[in-house]
């Protein structure tokens, strides 16, 4: 019999043995206590259903290293999407205002006073991302605006500002250029359909 088949029966026997301690304690206080029994022979004894359970054998290093892969990448999409989505809401607001601010003043000052709204608003929750998921969030802004990050920082910040972020990111092993590929990316959009599919997401507006 192999180990796997022994702990099985060993597990059944003592789930029928704590069943009967059980009934045995119930009828010294109750009384009596009628439960299921089948006859072999001249014996009587208990017939008890066990609960239907499930053995599996521990999964193999190289696939637990992938279910860990998973998890983390899905964990990451779903703490980030809401902000790349609203990144995208955001952008697209910022930039039918500037298209009707032709004064070089009025649109730096309606940019500080976004940005300083936009801290405000998202600050805290962006620091508190993981290096990794701000890879993942730079991924998902350029699936959702079509724009990579150093892109949307030179157009409304400028050049060395985008320049001067993007030397920040690489220190932290990141890439404001990071840009979507939906055959790199396969596995975020699978995580991302099932965000849409179960509406698991709140937009941070």
């Amino acid at each position: 019999m192999c180990r796997l088949q022994i702990f099985v029966f060993s597990f059944a026997l003592l789930g029928c043995v704590s069943l009967c301690q059980q009934a045995k304690a119930q009828q010294q206080e109750a009384g009596k206590l009628a439960f299921p029994a089948v006859v072999v022979g001249t014996d009587t004894m208990a017939s008890i259903t066990l609960k239907i359970f499930e053995v599996t054998e521990k999964l193999p290093r190289r696939l637990r290293k992938e279910r860990e892969r998973w998890t983390r990448l899905r964990n990451a999409v779903y703490v980030t999407y809401p902000y790349a989505r609203s990144a995208a809401v955001v952008l697209k607001d910022v930039n039918a205002q500037l298209a009707t601010l032709s004064n070089k003043r009025q649109r730096k000052e309606y940019l500080n006073a976004k940005e300083k709204e936009m801290k405000a608003a998202f600050g805290d929750k962006l620091q508190n991302l993981s290096v990794y998921q701000g890879k993942v969030l730079m991924k998902l802004i350029d699936r959702e605006t079509g724009e990579n990050c150093y892109e949307i920082i030179k157009e409304l910040k400028g050049g060395f500002n985008a320049r001067v972020w993007q030397t920040v990111a690489f220190f932290f092993g990141g890439n404001l250029k990071s840009e979507y590929d939906l055959q790199e990316d396969k596995d975020i959009e699978d995580i991302v359909q099932e965000l849409q599919l179960y509406h698991y997401y709140r937009a941070y507006n």
